[in-house]
């Protein structure tokens, strides 16, 4: 049986000399090209310790004469031996086998061995320097995996393309989103024009409705008077009386027919004593706000030519007249009537269905109307492709932008376009969102895993979406530009401040409808021009009201102002009934006085000795009727 081999452990010494003590090799070549590489490698920290050698199992002898012969095989294995600095040189022990033979074919193998050696480290160094690569790209991959992922689950896009992201309500008090810059904005009031004005009840209304809209009115309605009565006409006190008698009505609270108004048993001794029934109804029969006759020219390129010009004289004076706040309310109003109107509109919703459309801007503290369109269907000067609420909003709040101002609206106007356009302008937007709109996100329309009393956000550049649940399956949408910090109440329904700031803020437009209604001119009429006529009157009195309130400091109430205005425009024309009424009494006075008499003319300056009954109201001279002026109580010396 052949012997076991076994290992024996050499120190560094020892190798060092076994080392020395082999011969040279006649190739010439290096001793590292003479040993044949082993894949076994025995590792040493230190240059102590021992380094296994391969022999045989017989008895030891020395070293030296196991290595005597060149034919002899050996099989060294070589540790590295770190220096003294601690840069470790590596020496790789060989095991070369020297057969007999020409020493040429010995340098080949040991070239071939040297290139295929090079060859397989060149390789292996590529193969580290790819995968190397691989997994950096590996790495880069899942880091833009892992931040898709994130956004894809905060970010939500709707349908239009509008990328919305969720935030959290904590997270969200530390954005800041672009504020208006308060620039010059004042508390509202009276601007410089209407307080030097504004002295008196009668002031605050001419302040609106000024003498020049009562003479366009006085000079229409004589035009088309004459047309079947050419001596009929009437003067701008007698008009300022006939809204008076509107006035004294409205404040009255509309009890009954207009006509009743002159009765002995529900009659109103203001209205009595103002105008007769038939005065008062000769007037409104030939009422009219324009020229009727050049209608047709102007109807062409505007529906409103039976009464535009004394609607827009009256709209801008009420923007320079006053000044609003910080929060302006944007709604429609419904002025209720039947009458046969190319643009009257029906709204299921309203208290009265039918009636004229009104788009109005109001004062949120004293509901005064700052400024108003009316709806006439489909308008050919909008532009195409933008949304009528924008047209609508960006018109009332044309006079008001660039102050910083917040403009409150409700579904209908409120879109992230209108956001957006307003914002370029410093004003802010607060509104509810109807869930249809194609810029809303998908979440919005999602209420029945919606938990009841919850809130979540998103957001779109400067737009914050608030959308609450207010009930079960229920979803409250919200858009505001004018939120920077999120707060939700501790109560049990636990609204966000967005919510209950829409609910301070939106009641603008409604409270001004419900004070016109209060106290409204209205009454039956046939011709639209004659409601719009109320409408404007009722809207009037109420701007006056608030104008008085802050020029004067007054605290009366809007019946009692009403009340006193309508006293106030009544005056000038009682002046001229009691003028009337004196002629007519000395008039009386002289017939009686000369009646039964006859004697001739004592003026005598168009006669010749004419006979006369009455006598001249200054000089007290019987006068002929060739010998009077104009009047019939004076003569023409006098």
């Amino acid at each position: 049986m052949a012997a076991r081999r076994t290992v024996k452990k050499l120190t560094a010494v020892e190798v060092l000399a076994l080392l020395q003590e082999l011969p040279d090799v006649d190739s010439g070549d290096s001793d590292e090209d003479s040993f044949v590489e082993e894949s076994e490698f025995v590792p040493s920290d230190s240059s102590d310790e021992d380094i296994p050698v391969s022999m045989d199992t017989q008895p030891e002898q020395p070293v030296q004469s196991s290595l005597r012969t060149r034919k002899q095989t050996k099989r060294l294995i070589i540790v590295e031996e770190e220096d003294k600095v601690g840069k470790p040189s590596s020496v790789q022990g060989n095991s070369s086998k020297f057969k007999k033979g020409n020493h040429n074919v010995q340098d080949k193998d040991c070239r071939k061995r040297r290139c295929a050696g090079e060859k397989s480290s060149s390789s292996q160094k590529r193969k580290r320097t790819d995968q190397k690569f691989q997994k950096r790209e590996e790495k880069v991959q899942k880091r833009k995996d892992t931040s898709k992922n994130s956004k894809t689950e905060l970010c939500e896009t709707a349908k239009d393309g509008t990328v919305w992201v969720r935030r959290k309500i904590e997270d969200f008090n530390s954005l800041q989103p672009t504020q208006p810059t308060q620039t010059s904005l004042s508390k509202g009031g009276p601007t410089e024009i209407a307080r030097r004005k504004v002295t008196s009840r009668l002031q605050s209304f001419l302040c609106l409705f000024t003498i020049s809209m009562f003479m366009t009115i006085r000079d229409c309605t004589e035009h088309k008077a004459r047309k079947t009565n050419p001596d009929w006409s009437t003067s701008v006190y007698e008009l300022m009386a006939f809204v008076a008698v509107l006035l004294f009505r409205g404040a009255a609270g509309r009890t009954g027919a207009m006509r009743d108004s002159w009765s002995k048993y529900f009659g109103i001794p203001e209205i009595m004593s103002t105008m007769s029934r038939d005065r008062y109804k000769e007037l409104m029969r030939y009422l009219r706000f324009d020229i009727k006759d050049t209608r047709l020219e102007r109807l062409q390129a505007d529906k409103f030519a039976a009464i535009s010009d004394i609607w827009g004289c009256f709209v801008q004076n009420c923007v320079q007249s006053y000044d609003p706040g910080n929060h302006i309310t944007v709604d429609e109003q419904l002025f209720p009537t039947k009458v046969r109107c190319p643009f009257l509109q029906y709204i299921a919703s309203k208290p009265d269905k039918f009636g004229i459309k009104f788009w109005i801007a109001a004062d949120l503290n004293t509901k005064y109307m700052c400024n108003a369109i009316p709806y006439l269907g489909k308008d050919p000067n909008r532009d195409i492709g933008e949304r009528l609420a924008d047209n609508v909003v960006t018109r009332l709040m044309e006079p008001f932008l660039d102050r910083g101002r917040t403009v409150t609206m409700d579904n209908f106007f409120t879109s992230l376009s209108l956001a957006n356009r307003l914002l370029q302008h410093n004003t802010t937007l607060l509104g509810t969102v109807n869930k249809i709109r194609r810029e809303v996100p998908e979440q919005a329309k999602n209420t029945k895993e919606r938990e009841e009393f919850s809130t979540q956000l998103f957001t779109s550049g400067s737009a914050l979406l608030t959308i609450y649940a207010a009930k079960k399956k229920k979803n409250v949408c919200l858009l505001s530009t004018l939120h920077t910090k999120v707060e939700v109440e501790a109560d049990l329904r636990q609204k966000p401040n967005v919510v209950t700031d829409y609910n301070y803020l939106k009641c603008g437009v409604d409270v001004l409808d419900q004070k016109l209604r209060a106290y409204t001119v209205r009454t039956g009429t046939r011709r639209w021009p004659v409601a719009v006529f109320y409408n404007i009157l009722d809207i009037a009195a109420s701007n006056a009201h608030v104008l008085y309130k802050a020029c004067t400091g007054s605290k009366e109430s809007r019946r009692k102002f009403q009340h006193k205005l309508a006293i106030e425009l009544r005056n000038r024309h009682m002046q001229e009934v009691a003028q009337e009424k004196e002629r007519k009494e000395a008039l009386r006075e002289m017939r009686r006085v000369s009646e039964g008499k006859t004697t001739t003319c004592q003026v005598q300056q168009s006669c010749k000795r004419n006979r006369s009954t009455e006598k001249c109201a200054i000089c007290h001279k019987y006068t002929c009727r060739k010998c009077r002026k104009g009047s019939p109580f004076v003569c023409k010396n006098c």
